[in-house]
């Protein structure tokens, strides 16, 4: 599964807005979109979205 499918993945099940999600991984509301539109994470962006996604607990 590559990264962006995990994204869209957890955005579903989290029901989290992707500028949300941008916003907690890298403080970048553009993020996904920019994703989505080939902007490609170099290794230490792709290893805080992971880490972001198996941490991260809602309050």
């Amino acid at each position: 599964m590559s990264l962006m499918s995990k994204i869209e993945a957890y955005l579903r099940t989290r029901k989290m807005k992707e500028t949300r999600f941008g916003r907690l991984v890298a403080n970048d509301p553009r993020l996904v979109r920019d994703m989505r539109n080939g902007r490609e994470p170099g290794v230490r962006m792709c290893n805080r979205i992971e880490n972001f996604m198996s941490d991260w607990k809602p309050r």
